[in-house]
């Protein structure tokens, strides 16, 4: 029994090397330009979302919105206030919308996980989370043309822990924050890739989640997104192989949409500026989209590249 107990802890340890060696490129490289925008250009970027409101864009302008929110740093905890901010400006909705959305579902330090999966898989992330803002904010602008769909009572003030005076130290601080909020579940992402690897057979993999059962496998890819995303950079591992072993890529988008925008803390905060009945419409949205994007990318997609 010690023997076998030995044996397959080397083999786990040599799955976790490879994982480590292909991964954690990806993962610091990630947090690295996270930090460097979040400290260098974070102000710029919410400056930029802020001057939307001095141009006459319409119903358009939920396309800047969703480019800036992809391209903001802040977790969810952080995107509410600033978008408190944006509605006592009175700026539209939708924008706000689509803004929140897309920053929900990617952020710089994700695109860079993301491209650990192959150019396509991060293209498509992009692509897909861009127009999920953008379909947001579109929805919201359709639904709630004369009326509110957010409520940002007591989320107006945002506290900035980036404001040492000197930049380097700055910036060492966020990164050593980032480190320490994504890489426990980098670990742990790790090491589920590392037990997947050593002990469930690709053929079982693949009969859910392949080529031949594609709507199956995208309908559970958006199901199991709920339950197991925790951190972008935790899932990436796993995604990663699933991905190598058999599933579609139309199930990977499934999984990278709900994912994030069902991630527990995202959730708690959207809950306390939307209510319960607003809270359910965006649920409804997710998974429908979700579903969509991923028979899109393998029924259509897949058919023209």
């Amino acid at each position: 029994m010690t023997e076998i107990i030995k044996r397959e802890a080397i083999y786990l340890l040599y799955y976790f090397e490879i994982q480590i060696k292909q991964i954690l490129p990806y993962w610091a490289f990630g947090i690295v330009l996270g930090s460097i925008i979040s400290v260098f250009a974070k102000n710029k970027i919410l400056k930029a979302v802020e001057s939307l409101n001095n141009t006459r864009l319409g119903t358009l302008g939920v396309i800047p919105a969703s480019l800036l929110g992809i391209a903001s740093p802040l977790c969810m905890y952080g995107t509410i206030p600033i978008a408190a901010s944006l509605a006592k400006l009175k700026m539209r909705e939708d924008w706000i919308g689509a803004f929140m959305m897309s920053s929900i579902l990617l952020n710089p330090q994700l695109i860079i996980y993301s491209s650990a999966l192959g150019f396509y898989a991060c293209l498509l992330r992009v692509v897909f989370c861009t127009f999920g803002g953008i379909f947001a904010g579109l929805l919201i602008r359709l639904l709630f043309k004369n009326k509110s769909y957010f409520n940002f009572t007591g989320f107006e003030k945002i506290h900035n822990r980036d404001n040492d005076p000197n930049m380097l130290i700055r910036l060492l601080k966020n990164i050593w924050r980032n480190v320490k909020a994504t890489g426990p579940y980098f670990l742990i992402g790790i090491a589920l890739t590392a037990v997947y690897q050593r002990y469930v057979p690709q053929d079982t993999f693949a009969s859910l989640f392949g080529e031949n059962n594609k709507g199956f496998g995208i309908l559970l890819a958006a199901t199991i997104g709920v339950p197991v995303y925790v951190c972008g950079g935790g899932t990436i591992p796993l995604l990663a192989e699933w991905l190598r072993t058999g599933m579609s890529m139309g199930a990977g988008v499934s999984f990278m949409i709900t994912g994030p925008a069902t991630k527990i803390t995202n959730l708690s905060a959207l809950k306390a500026v939307l209510g319960i009945k607003h809270f359910a419409m965006y649920i409804y949205f997710i998974i429908i989209y979700s579903i969509l994007s991923g028979f899109v990318t393998d029924y259509i997609l897949a058919n023209i590249f």
